[in-house]
């Protein structure tokens, strides 16, 4: 059964020609029968398409790719009615760079919509569920890309992440997944929610297998401005490196919030473990930390609102049928094609930049958002590392907070101040409890990509996450 293997493993067979690509792509096709009932982790799963490819090559790996990162010639719908219909027109940066590599998309996967959620229920197709336990959630926004690797339908899955979007599903369906620093990888082609936050990102079971891909799709892109002009490591060679000596924080503001007593328990262990690998773990301060939640929900809705101002019905995607004049079609056509999380946004957005408003508010939440950039960077003079545990409990019951969503906000208090900072951050599986996934979430330095994923890498080899299937 090739779907049960690493990405690595299979690079690895495919290159001694022990099995084919056809091979590959039939056995995780299978795996994708097998569970997309039960789970719901596909929009629009692309297995025919990608099967056929497969046949004309010698070498390719599949992938699944998060509905809001274009994939020329398929549907792209950020999980709205507003884009249900939209066909990409080109590839993202991101996916000419996997084609390149000779990667091959198996399908676009479940998001809330626009990215805008914490738990994969405000799709506006069907909400995507979580492999352990079918009840729950699977987190958000990229809940379809973790379930996706968790049941093993793809080795591997791009995601975007904006204020937690990766890491917090990764942290609830038991796999890995990482939000490299703001700039390393393109967003050329990445649906904007509020792009000086949003960062395009891997899931996968195996460290080695995210560091594989994240290799691939990093890089300078002269079409995103924002992209940076770094070099890439090779991450699949820095994550052997030993982990001894490394100085790794733990903040003891991540303590000061709402914490369920399982994960206090999993992330002591996961300590006590680093320590036993001969990292020196100590306690630190991010003073300003406790009010990156505030920031994030003025900084984020008022970049949602300016970006998402171009779905007017104008130029593409859904149209009312019925209305009386321009501003009507205007008015009917958001009314109808948006979901009732990203009305919120925008309203909350709008208000935030109205005239009168815009400094007491958005700048005022900028300047927090600086704080919290200085805090992580004087704690980088004394750790090399910092840790805590990715969310604030274990995955929630399907609809137990849709009617709040102020609960639904704070599952983001933990991964929210990386997005702000602009830091890179992986998840971890570091426990179970009551059958449930705990993540742990190892924050590093700007462009220290490599350094989160040595100490994911060296944690793995002790916990072996990925021998536990969920079906």
């Amino acid at each position: 059964m090739l779907w049960k293997k690493s990405l690595t493993e299979i690079v690895g067979l495919l290159k001694k020609g022990e099995v084919t690509p056809a091979e590959v792509f039939e056995s995780f096709a299978q795996r994708f029968s097998e569970t997309e009932e039960k789970v719901k982790a596909y929009i629009t799963p692309t297995y025919e398409e990608a099967l056929e490819e497969a046949k004309k090559k010698d070498f390719c790996l599949p992938i699944a790719i998060k509905d809001n990162i274009l994939v020329k010639g398929q549907r792209t719908t950020c999980a709205s009615k507003i884009l249900e219909n939209f066909v990409a027109p080109y590839d993202a940066t991101v996916v000419e760079k996997l084609k390149k590599a000779n990667f091959l998309s198996v399908g676009k996967t479940n998001m809330d919509e626009f990215a805008m959620g914490s738990s994969t229920e405000y799709s506006a197709f069907f909400p995507t569920r979580n492999p352990w336990d079918l009840e729950r959630v699977p987190g958000g926004s990229s809940g379809g890309s973790a379930v996706a690797v968790a049941v093993q339908s793809a080795p591997v899955a791009l995601g975007s992440d904006t204020g937690g979007s990766i890491r917090q599903p990764a942290s609830f369906c038991g796999v890995i997944g990482i939000k490299p620093t703001y700039g390393r990888v393109s967003r050329y082609g990445l649906v904007a929610f509020a792009s000086s936050l949003d960062q395009i990102g891997v899931f996968g079971r195996r460290t080695e297998d995210v560091a594989y891909v994240l290799e691939v799709i990093s890089g300078h892109d002269p079409r995103d401005s924002t992209s940076a002009p770094k070099e890439v490591p090779k991450f699949t060679e820095e994550i052997k490196k030993d982990v001894k000596g490394l100085k790794v924080g733990v903040p003891k503001e991540f303590f000061e919030f709402d914490l369920q007593e399982e994960v206090k328990r999993s992330f002591d262990s996961f300590l006590k473990e680093l320590e036993s690998l001969g990292c020196e773990v100590r306690e630190i301060s991010l003073r300003h930390v406790r009010y990156a939640i505030p920031a994030y929900y003025i900084i984020a809705p008022s970049e949602a609102s300016s970006n998402l101002a171009r779905y007017d019905g104008v130029r593409y995607g859904y149209r009312a049928k019925d209305y009386e004049d321009l501003i009507d079609m205007y008015s009917k056509t958001r009314d109808e094609g948006f979901g009732p999380e990203v009305k919120r946004r925008i309203m909350l957005g709008t208000f935030a930049l109205s005239a009168g408003y815009y400094d007491a508010y958005y700048l005022k939440a900028q300047r927090v958002r600086r704080l919290i950039y200085e805090d992580f960077k004087n704690a980088f003079k004394e750790v090399d590392l910092i840790v805590g545990p990715t969310t604030p409990g274990l995955p929630f019951k399907l609809g137990e907070r849709l009617q709040d969503p102020i609960q639904m906000y704070l599952s983001d208090v933990l991964t929210v101040p990386v997005n702000l900072a602009g830091l890179p951050a992986v998840s971890v599986p570091i426990g179970w409890e009551r059958g449930l996934p705990v993540g742990g979430q190892i924050i590093g330095p700007p462009w220290r990509e490599d350094l989160i994923l040595r100490l994911s890498y060296a944690w793995e080899q002790v916990f072996k996450h990925y021998e536990k299937v969920p079906f």
